[in-house]
């Protein structure tokens, strides 16, 4: 049984997070998306992460109309999914670029329009996609309030934000905000140094990591060359069957209870991480691979 993550009373995540952000690449029929879900469910994994800009505004709908074949499995899963960034492209042809907008109006509008795409009645977790250099934090707290108390977001995170913008927008709340999804890995150390994780976990709140294989980078960048052979070389001691297992046991690892987003179609790459689960990093091993990324020794 996997570990569940707690974020509320009332509401728990699983340790490994499926994420959607290229469900339209994996040219998958209907069926076979309906099958994905239901294979990481059968491994323990409820908890499915979206943005309403995926896939140019598609993949949301892409996974709605694979779950109308199975509605029923809606009440076994959460549903996280980001607003806040108004992408140029198909959805929005008219615009001349990108930009955030964390106004309440379009806060409101989009997680109506992800519900709608979803095929569902509440989404668990909401996220503001990106820091929004114009933000209100009152604005953004009328939207977050008026969306909890209609029934249809349950909670509220933030992503990509600094430990000074979630402090801002939390002083806003009059409830708390229960994750912050960052891009944490081996090889992505930025935010373990800049309060993020620090402040995170001062607060209780899980943390979902983006990318915490460097996007497929660690598997063959000359870059990371050091740190690939560490994580075989451990990987070996610990009983892994690939250094992907290692990677995210290190994140498994830290205190701050770290939820791994996997954003894979392949289900022998979702069972590896499921897998990285049952492994155990001595404090010695974490450092080594720390070591390893960082190119140098603790001082």
């Amino acid at each position: 049984m996997m570990e569940r993550i707690h974020l509320t009373e009332d509401l728990s995540f699983s340790r490994v997070i499926h994420g959607l952000w290229r469900l339209n690449e994996w040219n998958m029929t209907v069926e076979e998306r309906l099958e994905l879900i239901e294979q990481c469910l059968a491994l323990g994994i409820t908890t499915f992460d979206h943005a309403d800009i995926y896939g140019d505004y598609t993949n949301e709908g892409l996974f709605g109309e694979a779950l109308a074949l199975k509605p029923e499995l809606r009440e076994r899963m959460e549903i996280v999914t980001k607003t806040g960034i108004k992408m140029k492209g198909n959805h929005f042809s008219d615009q001349k670029l990108s930009f955030y907008d964390t106004t309440k109006e379009h806060i409101i509008e989009h997680a109506t329009r992800s519900l709608k795409e979803l095929g569902v009645d509440y989404i668990d977790t909401l996220l503001i996609h990106r820091p929004d250099p114009l933000m209100d934090p009152n604005e953004i707290a009328e939207a977050f309030v008026e969306l909890k108390e209609s029934g249809k977001v349950r909670t509220f995170g933030l992503s990509n934000h600094t430990p000074a913008q979630q402090s801002l927008i939390q002083s806003r709340l009059p409830f708390m905000l229960v994750t912050n999804q960052l891009e944490l890995s081996v090889s992505e150390l930025k935010h373990f140094e800049d309060g993020s994780v620090d402040l995170c976990h001062e607060n209780e709140m899980p943390l979902m990591a983006w990318s915490p294989l460097a996007g497929g980078r660690l598997f063959n960048e000359e870059q990371f060359a050091p740190l690939r052979e560490k994580l075989e070389e451990i990987g070996r001691d610990i009983g892994a069957e690939a250094i992907d297992e290692v990677a995210y046991a290190w994140l498994l690892k830290h205190p701050a209870r770290i939820m791994p987003i996997v954003g894979s179609g392949k289900i022998d790459r979702i069972e590896s991480a499921v897998r990285s689960t049952r492994l155990e990093l001595s404090r010695e091993q974490w450092f080594e691979i720390l070591k390893a990324s960082r190119g140098r020794d603790v001082d």
